[in-house]
């Protein structure tokens, strides 16, 4: 066989790859949206979840909650740990800790962030089933996407863009705030955007830690179900299929605008960075 009939077979393989993915995702969105769109209905989303009604409002609002704590805890602490370690640090053994730190908690599953979540915030710092130990946990397990894809986003940053900062007499606070961190802004995005996903579709940590509690969570102290969660014990109840199926809907909704809006946030900036 030639090679130019190899290239070709890898190619159709690929393509094939490819499709099946595409394929299987979008069987997967037609079958949840066609079983959960009929029951999809402005009582459903806006009423809460009583003996009276089985509105999902209350977990959506506590879903953004536990969206914006999470993020308010993680993002600084991640991209902060990032930029140490590509513009400060020096390569050594310490460093190389940090990142094999790093990347072993990304394997990590997510029931073991959900027990020391548990353990830790819950029960010895007395927290309880909060949306504070929920955030707290969630902030660990998504620390490692943060870091991780931050620090490449550093990295991508040609090194002529620092040396002419500096060759300028601009100070290296400067030249990262300035210069390195606006050309990086788009890696953070994603790595924000890939931390959000996960943080709406976790739900062994969040069942662990932040509880599920029906009603709006007042205040971080207090518990909140998220969506996922109520998918999970809708399910495990076997009651109402068709709400199981529709929660689900809202859920990909949900995400899919959080994605949307990230991406034009994202074009935003990077015209803005060209300009």
């Amino acid at each position: 066989m030639t090679k130019r009939k190899i290239d070709k077979l890898l190619e159709i393989a690929l393509w094939s790859f490819s499709l099946a993915a595409i394929g299987f995702l979008l069987w997967l969105l037609i079958y949840i949206f066609i079983k959960g769109f009929p029951h999809i209905t402005w009582g459903f989303l806006t009423l809460p979840n009583n003996t009276r009604h089985d509105g999902i409002f209350p977990m959506i609002i506590n879903t953004l909650f536990i969206i914006i704590v999470s993020l308010a805890v993680s993002v600084p602490i991640g991209i902060g740990a990032a930029i140490y370690m590509v513009e400060y640090s020096k390569p050594g053994k310490i460093i190389n800790t940090i990142r094999f730190t790093v990347e072993t908690l990304a394997g990590i599953p997510s029931i073991l962030y959900g027990l020391f979540g548990f353990i830790f915030f819950v029960t010895i710092l007395k927290f309880g089933f909060s949306i504070l130990a929920g955030a707290l946990t969630l902030s660990i397990m998504v620390l490692p996407t943060i870091i991780r894809t931050t620090e490449e986003s550093l990295k991508a940053v040609p090194n002529s863009y620092r040396e002419g900062s500096l060759a300028l007499g601009a100070t290296k606070l400067t030249t990262v705030t300035k210069v390195v961190l606006p050309c990086a802004i788009p890696g953070i995005l994603t790595a924000v955007i890939l931390s959000t996903g996960r943080i709406v579709g976790e739900t062994a940590a969040v069942y662990l830690t932040a509880g599920m509690g029906k009603n709006i969570a007042r205040n971080i102290m207090n518990s909140g179900r998220t969506l996922s969660v109520h998918l999970y014990i809708l399910a495990k109840e076997g009651i109402s299929f068709e709400k199981t199926y529709a929660t689900a809907a809202v859920l990909v909704i949900l995400v899919t605008f959080i994605n949307m809006a990230a991406s034009l946030l994202t074009n935003r900036i990077n015209k803005g960075v060209r300009k």
